[in-house]
């Protein structure tokens, strides 16, 4: 059988869709371990699911390699390195790195007109043409932000977390910290994802009010789509917490401690009542949160992404710091599914740090930055590829029994 050859265009910047994903793994630019080649249901609409490696290693504290390879990171600061293809028990609050099955092979900033080729894919000749960086980010999915595991990918001589520079050639490693409840996990899970960005635009505020007003991008909690005079932005669009409802109906919940672990492997397994204490409405529709508890609340808003854009949730900080939301952060394209669908609403992870800290229905609590697809993706979030969390409303993490 004749080899082919394929030319790839990326005319426009943002976020490659699946489609082009595809490409990419074709090339080498996205690759695995030969052992766990990479699998179809990893690719997401616009981002690549990442997976965990074979070992993991206990070190001392977090940190950057910003002078060095994480290797040598490692070795300096490791305590006990452990097999995790069997499964394996990471305790809370406790420091790890784990080589991800993933590595890349960005290439540096391609000017129109020129080759690349990685590896032997099958095409005699695979030409990507554009006319700016290709970078990564990742983030934690969303189950990961809903168990309170905080993660990050960290990569070789970075200085940033989450994002991987163009023309990084290189593994990929993950540091995990479970945070309210111990974990077993095992070579193959997936805690994270990553995107790639053909340049980096974001939707200014004018951007997103203009495409509100035509594509609209928020309702509220009944569904009416939200007046454009009611949006708030301020690079990027803000999202509340709700905390009303008719008394005694939860709103959210905090998270227990001390309790058993969690087993990855269990969806749908998990008492609710054993690992969450559940928060009722009151009528003054306010609570202070406790120093350092974990709890998870929905936003007021329902929201959508349409199929051209995808986003990002930042977490938004008091000036003074006390208070951290949404952990997990990226949304991809189709969340909320069509206008008629009403969207869904967000899922936020909070914590308080220092100090009791008061919230009150309808108080800001985070922001969404919107980025363009270079292209609408093949297929997008819903029913179709079996996503956990489609209109959800207020909703734990699918390891937990839920109606």
């Amino acid at each position: 059988m004749n080899k082919k050859s394929k030319e790839v265009y990326l005319r426009t910047k943002g976020i490659l869709p699946v489609q082009k994903l595809h490409i990419l793994a074709d090339a080498g630019i996205i690759s695995a371990q030969d052992d766990y080649p990479l699998e179809e249901n990893q690719f997401q609409p616009n981002s690549i699911d990442l997976r965990l490696g074979k070992k993991a290693y206990r070190v001392r504290s977090s940190f950057l390699p910003e002078d060095e390879s994480v290797k040598q990171k490692v070795d300096k600061l490791r305590q006990y390195e452990f097999s995790i293809e069997d499964g394996a028990v990471l305790e809370t609050n406790c420091v790890y790195i784990i080589p991800l099955l993933e590595e890349l092979n960005l290439p540096s900033h391609i000017s129109p007109q020129k080759a690349l080729f990685n590896g032997d894919t099958g095409y005699d000749d695979i030409r990507i043409i554009s006319e700016e960086h290709l970078t990564a980010k990742a983030n934690p999915k969303s189950t990961t932000g809903r168990l309170d595991i905080f993660t990050r990918v960290i990569t070789d001589y970075s200085h940033r977390f989450e994002e991987i520079r163009s023309g990084y050639k290189g593994r990929l490693y993950l540091e995990v910290v479970p945070k309210s409840f111990p974990i077993k996990v095992r070579t193959g899970q997936r805690l994270n994802q990553l995107r790639i960005r053909h340049g980096h635009t974001v939707l200014s505020d004018q951007d997103i009010l203009r495409m509100h007003g035509s594509d609209p991008l928020l309702f509220t909690g009944g569904g009416k789509i939200l007046e454009l005079d009611n949006l708030k932005v301020n690079n990027g669009l803000f999202l509340s917490v709700n905390l009303h409802a008719e008394e005694g109906t939860i709103v959210g919940y905090k998270a227990k401690k001390h309790r058993d672990l969690i087993d990855l492997e269990n969806v749908n397994h998990y008492e609710v009542s054993d690992f969450w204490e559940p928060i009722h409405s009151k009528p003054d529709d306010h609570l202070i949160l406790e120093p350092e508890a974990f709890y998870i609340f929905a936003s007021k808003e329902r929201c959508r992404i349409p199929e051209h854009l995808a986003a990002e949730m930042i977490a938004y900080d008091t000036g003074s710091g006390e208070l951290r939301t949404h952990y997990a952060g990226f949304f991809d394209s189709g969340f909320g599914g069509r206008v008629e669908d009403r969207g869904a609403r967000a899922v936020l992870e909070v914590r308080s740090h220092d100090v009791p800290f008061l919230i009150e229905d309808g108080q800001t609590f985070c922001s969404m930055q919107f980025e363009p697809n270079t292209e609408v993706p093949e297929f997008v979030y819903g029913s179709d590829i079996k996503s956990n969390y489609q209109g959800q409303g207020l909703k734990l993490g699918k390891h937990f029994k839920q109606d």
